[in-house]
């Protein structure tokens, strides 16, 4: 996964450079507990401190518990690990919570890898890898995955693949584990509000759900990877503009879910930036981007749909992604159907009362000159309300979403420089019976590459993370949590020579921060020259 001139330009220089391809909060922290150094090198060594992010490891219940490992295997191609899943016995299915763990080692030269894990067809797990060095690198990353417990709950087929190459050159073979952790609950248990009764893979555009469902979430893995320009949307310009990466109507991107051909879901992509983005693999060899390692789905809420669904027969899904040029691939969209049932009642209905929305808004205007500029303002709104009538009374849902974003992006001559400063919002308002919940989500990209004298490579990159969620309940507050996940790097080597000729030097600091009526998490980390040298608690 990486750009293309300077990003074009560099990507050989990069591919010399030995980079990697291709990774509520879910943890992903270190494998081994590396205390910070007191004296970091004065530049990149053949060795490096193991990976970690700043973003909480999952919290886990003082309750009896089983583990199984779920996956084994070294991946040296794209030939996928194929196993079988069976609950633990010594655990049996009252579980509070189930935790999965992803444990690898690589060493050597290799590109950042995608991954994905698959039970019983369902994608419980996406993820990238790290970049490893000369002499070795462990990481693990863990996710709450109690969600999945109609899954989880028998025997299913397994499958994982992190689609990887093996030559003279790229030497590093990625080993893996990945196990399931199951806690066992005291007493009775009830699921919790957010773990649905069903979970139905979504393997082709049609869908069948129980007549009594009275809930439906859809959760879309969506990512541009995969190393060509879909890869790095956020910089594509129109075919009007001087730049290797081009897309008909520029950098717009907006992640769509259809229903029976309506326009029934719409998000903004999450900007994510792989452990060999921006030209410059020395920014990520120890703190990765933002979900870099944890790839988050994209939620729609579909329940004012509910009451077209639950006729009996087979309805169309389908998932889009707006923008992308006619027959460029680069886009993976794995989704899964969440439901919840009426205990009450086997047939549920209802009807979609409202369907609302803007044109979508997507305006690119390139200015040519020293300085090459191209700025986009893009945007759409929806709205969707429908009601059931349940054991439990009648039930409204609306749903209203707006999404937006605006960029900069400037570049000069042979795209050296080549600079970006980008903000998308997603705002989303769910109103369900006497529950509203609203959450504001930002992301942020601000960078740049430059190629200096001495081919000497600088880039200098800032990302966020951020969400404010509100839950209220009858007019009154219930519940609010703020997620501020920051990153800010800036890292230097000499392009096109080999691998002990770099010199390269860099600085990275990546700091998480989660606090609401649950509490509070604030964890700080800062690296130089791939040595951790502060790893602070706040809270």
């Amino acid at each position: 996964m990486r750009h293309q001139k300077i990003m074009g330009m560099i990507s050989a220089l990069v591919l010399a450079a030995g980079a990697l391809l291709t990774a509520h909060p879910v943890a992903a922290r270190p494998a081994t507990a590396q205390a910070p150094a007191d004296a970091p090198p004065a530049e990149f060594t053949t060795d490096w401190h193991d990976p970690v992010t700043a973003a909480p490891p999952v919290a886990k219940p003082a309750t009896p518990s089983c583990e199984i490992t779920l996956a084994a295997a070294q991946f040296r191609d794209f030939t996928p690990y194929k196993g079988s899943y069976t609950p633990p016995e010594k655990c049996g299915t009252r579980w509070s919570k189930v935790v999965l763990r992803l444990d690898g080692e690589v060493k050597g030269r290799q590109y950042d890898r995608l991954g994905h894990v698959a039970v019983g067809g369902v994608e419980i797990f996406r993820t990238s890898t790290p970049q490893p060095s000369p002499d070795g690198i462990r990481w693990s990353v863990e996710k709450d995955v109690t969600r999945y417990r109609d899954t989880l709950s028998r025997p299913q087929p397994v499958e994982m693949l992190i689609g990887n190459v093996v030559n003279e050159t790229y030497t590093g073979v990625l080993d893996v584990r990945v196990t399931l952790t199951f806690y066992t609950a005291r007493g009775p248990v009830k699921p919790a509000a957010d773990t649905p009764d069903r979970v139905i893979p979504l393997h082709s555009t049609s869908l069948t759900t129980p007549r009594n469902t009275e809930r439906i979430l859809a959760e879309v893995y969506a990512t541009g990877s995969g190393g060509g320009c879909e890869e790095y949307w956020y910089l594509t310009v129109p075919d009007t503009a001087p730049y290797s990466c081009k897309a008909t109507d520029g950098p717009y991107r907006e992640v769509r879910i259809s229903v029976d051909g309506r326009l029934a879901g719409i998000a903004a992509p999450f900007p994510t930036v792989w452990t060999g983005g921006w030209s410059n693999p020395f920014l990520w060899y120890v703190t990765p981007g933002p979900r870099a390692f944890d790839v988050q789905p994209i939620v729609y809420d579909l329940t004012p749909f509910a009451g077209l669904l639950n006729d009996g027969r087979a309805h169309r899904v389908e998932v889009s992604v707006l923008g992308v040029p006619a027959g460029r691939t680069g886009w993976s969209t794995p989704t899964n159907v969440l439901l919840w049932q009426d205990e009450g009642r086997s047939v549920v209905t209802g009807s979609l009362d409202r369907h609302e929305g803007s044109s979508p808004r997507n305006s690119s205007v390139y200015t040519p000159g020293s300085e090459h500029r191209l700025e986009t303002d893009g945007g759409h709104r929806l709205t969707v309300a429908g009601h059931l009538d349940t054991s439990h009374g009648r039930v409204d849902t609306t749903v209203t979403r707006a999404v937006a974003h605006t960029s900069v992006h400037r570049w000069g001559e042979g795209e050296n420089p080549d600079a970006l400063t980008a903000r998308w919002t997603d705002d989303e308002t769910v109103t369900a019976g006497r529950t509203t919940t609203r959450t504001h989500r930002t992301y942020t990209m601000d960078g740049e590459t430059t190629v200096g004298a001495g081919d000497r490579l600088r880039t200098v990159l800032a990302l966020g993370d951020r969400a404010d969620t509100v839950v209220l309940r009858g007019g009154e507050r219930a519940s609010f949590s703020r997620l501020d996940h920051s990153y800010a790097g800036d890292a230097t080597y000499t392009t096109g020579v080999p691998r002990d000729q770099r010199h390269a030097v860099g600085t990275t600091t990546d700091r998480y921060r989660l606090y609401g009526s649950g509490g509070c998490y604030d964890r700080t980390l800062r690296t130089v020259q791939g040595t951790l040298t502060q790893d602070r608690l706040r809270c």
